[in-house]
């Protein structure tokens, strides 16, 4: 049996190649550890959670009247994904038969001969299961992108859109990453989530880092602004007085997303050992100090603990952990948490000034929380850390090791990954645009009327309201006696920081209704006024 020595990140596949078929191919199930499987089976249960939390954070952020089409659209696109896995997704970011560096080929379509041999990501597991964990991936991936269509973005294009995405897009993304013949993967870019592992048998020192923060993060950060710039803005008028409709599904969606991401970065130690363990703990202490962060700086300005600003920082902690938790010692990933939840919180800024409506702020948690992880691995990636799953032993890190090279080998990674992410993105999408019955954004009637209204035809809420929109009806009672003290300028969609956001003209959206006493004249629809009427049915006798 040969010797393998992959020193370098850019040997795993020769290394894979090297191994007696009848070793690597043809191996009964009893050779892998049971332990494992059961470990990646949970954790890979634990990241399809993932899915509702994405849909109950994503509804609970957007307006009453398109809360559901959110929740409909993660779940559609966790199918669309499903079936795109099965068909040729897999094959296309995993074949190990291909050459080109850049995508996989159709060797395994339809799953063929993905059964019991070891994945091409870890000898240590069967292929069929780390085709399903990565499966989960991918789903999380698409659903996170789905945030780019809130309050005016049409469901059907958009997953018909989800599933050349998948294909254009993530599989080669993953395949540089994750392939064994990937140009990042040979590169040797540090990143954690999902990282392959070593000979099962012997444990030779085998060197495969696999890319999260790329593929899952920037994919979907950089691909949802895309999406949204090609969608448009909302209308002015949509953005008066716009806050989340229900804070309680922000905190509950939160919460399944830190359970499944446990999952998410645990489970891409390959194996229960130390390293899964660290990755865990990396992960939560980068989620606890991003939502104290996020939480204190907006604190500082509207001195008010926000559920909402404590909900996106911890999210942006676990973003950053991705591609960081299993490299990093633990004082590390405070710093990660600290950094994440910091920056992440003003880049919710860099929209306005790019002019582009990411209503749910995909760019500012995802691609700079991404970015900000993958950076990070280049100082503070600890080769002892590698080494606790037996497996990756006498590797180097980043600068903590004294390996310079590594920050211009991230650098580079994340500016072609950025840059091929929003370029194709941002093509496709108009493509699909231009396709008879498939033009991306709805009516203005339809964004007026809401998303759940004209498209799915059901509600989040079923209950009756006495005015739909903000300016409809009587004016707000003013409880400071005519002085109106407490009347302020609309804040619009977005605006974590307090400040009123102006239009691109340069003035206030609707400042000529600057008297709150007289409302603007509203033209309803007849299921509107049915809406905005009080059913006296519904009151308690007198």
């Amino acid at each position: 049996m040969p010797e393998v020595g992959a020193s370098s990140k850019g040997e795993f596949g020769d290394a894979l190649r090297a191994w007696p078929s009848h070793y690597l191919y043809h191996r009964d199930a009893a050779s892998f550890d049971r332990g494992d499987i059961a470990f990646i089976i949970l954790a890979g249960s634990m990241v399809f959670l993932m899915i509702p939390g994405l849909a109950f954070l994503y509804s609970g952020l957007a307006r009453r009247k398109s809360a559901l089409s959110l929740i409909w659209a993660c779940f559609a696109s966790n199918a669309i994904v499903i079936f795109q896995w099965f068909f040729w997704g897999y094959s296309l970011a995993f074949s190990q038969s291909a050459t080109n560096g850049y995508i996989g080929n159709l060797r395994h379509f339809g799953l063929m001969n993905v059964l019991g041999g070891p994945s091409p990501g870890s000898p240590l597991i069967p292929e069929l299961i780390y085709s399903f964990f990565q499966m989960e991936f991918a789903c999380v991936t698409a659903a996170i992108l789905m945030g780019g269509i809130a309050e005016r973005g049409r469901v059907l294009p958009a997953v018909v859109f989800i599933f050349m995405w998948m294909t254009i897009v993530y599989c080669p993304l993953a395949y540089w990453a994750w392939g064994i013949n990937g140009w990042a993967f040979k590169w040797g870019v540090l990143d954690f989530a999902g990282k392959p592992h070593g000979n099962p048998i012997k444990r030779h020192k085998l060197t495969v880092l696999l890319i999260g923060g790329g593929p899952v993060e920037i994919g979907s950060g950089v691909g949802g602004l895309a999406y949204s710039w090609i969608l448009g803005r909302r209308q002015e008028n949509q953005l008066l007085n716009f806050r989340p409709h229900n804070v309680s599904m922000v905190g509950l969606g939160t919460s399944l997303l830190w359970f499944g991401w446990i999952g998410f970065n645990g489970g891409s130690a390959f194996g229960a050992n130390l390293r899964a363990l660290i990755a865990i703990w990396n992960t939560m202490l980068a989620a606890a100090f991003g939502g104290v962060v996020w939480c204190l700086l907006d604190f500082r300005i509207e001195r008010r603990w926000t559920m909402v600003g404590f909900c996106s920082g911890t999210i942006a902690g676990l973003v950053a952990a991705t591609p960081s938790s299993g490299y990093l010692h633990l004082w590390s990933s405070i710093v990660v948490g600290v950094l994440s939840g910091g920056i992440c919180n003003f880049a919710t800024k860099v929209k306005f000034l790019l002019r582009v409506d990411d209503a749910l702020d995909l760019f500012a948690e995802h691609a700079v929380g991404g970015i900000i992880g993958l950076l990070l691995n280049a100082f503070f990636a600890s080769g002892t850390i590698m080494g606790l799953d037996d497996v990756n032993t006498g590797l180097k890190g980043g600068w903590i090791d004294h390996n310079w090279k590594q920050l211009y080998i991230q650098f580079a990674y994340i500016c072609a990954t950025c840059a091929y992410t929003f370029v194709v993105t941002a093509f496709l999408a108009k493509c699909v645009d231009y396709i008879p019955g498939l033009h991306l954004r709805n009516t203005p009637e339809a964004e007026k009327r809401g998303m759940d209204e004209i498209e799915i035809g059901e509600f989040a809420s079923d209950y009756i309201e006495i005015r739909r929109d903000f300016t409809d009806g009587a004016a707000p009672f003013d409880s400071t006696e005519g002085k109106r003290e407490f009347f302020h300028p609309h804040v619009a969609a977005g605006d974590r920081h307090g400040h009123v956001e102006v239009s691109f003209a340069g003035h206030r959206p609707h400042a000529h209704h600057e008297d709150h006493h007289e409302p603007p004249d509203v033209t309803e629809t007849m299921s509107e006024k049915t809406e905005n009427t009080t059913v006296a049915s519904s009151s308690p006798s007198s």
